[in-house]
């Protein structure tokens, strides 16, 4: 499984990576890999405000439809507009091409685990 040093994870397997006061948010690998065939995927507005912990968003695979929760609090500045039409790309780059939103985060990043801490989790 690939979990990425330089990324901050959640208990329900968001990554983030923070450059400066931006977070861009994906899924990670072992989210992906459990979901399946990634076919749709319901992302903000942006400029929507979101609070750490609650909803943005949903992933719909083969299997089932899962939501994404904000691992941050803050506004929607961007969202992966190439996700409309190749949903996929979660699948195959989820820490690349495939991340879902940026949110320019206001306040701390509370409560993130470090890849080893999601590691353990996942075991």
């Amino acid at each position: 499984m690939n979990v990425p040093a330089d990324l901050k994870y959640t208990s329900s397997h968001e990554w983030v990576k923070m450059e400066g006061d931006i977070a861009t948010i994906g899924i990670t690998d072992h989210a992906q890999s459990e979901l399946g065939d990634i076919v749709y995927v319901d992302l903000p507005e942006v400029g929507r405000a979101v609070k750490a912990g609650d909803t943005f968003g949903s992933i719909e695979s083969v299997k089932t439809v899962s939501d994404v929760y904000a691992p941050v609090s803050g506004e929607v500045v961007e969202v992966n507009g190439m996700l409309g039409a190749q949903s996929e790309v979660v699948n195959t780059d989820p820490y690349g091409k495939g991340y879902l939103v940026k949110i320019k985060v206001n306040g701390a990043a509370d409560g993130l685990l470090d890849a080893a801490a999601y590691t353990a989790s996942i075991s």
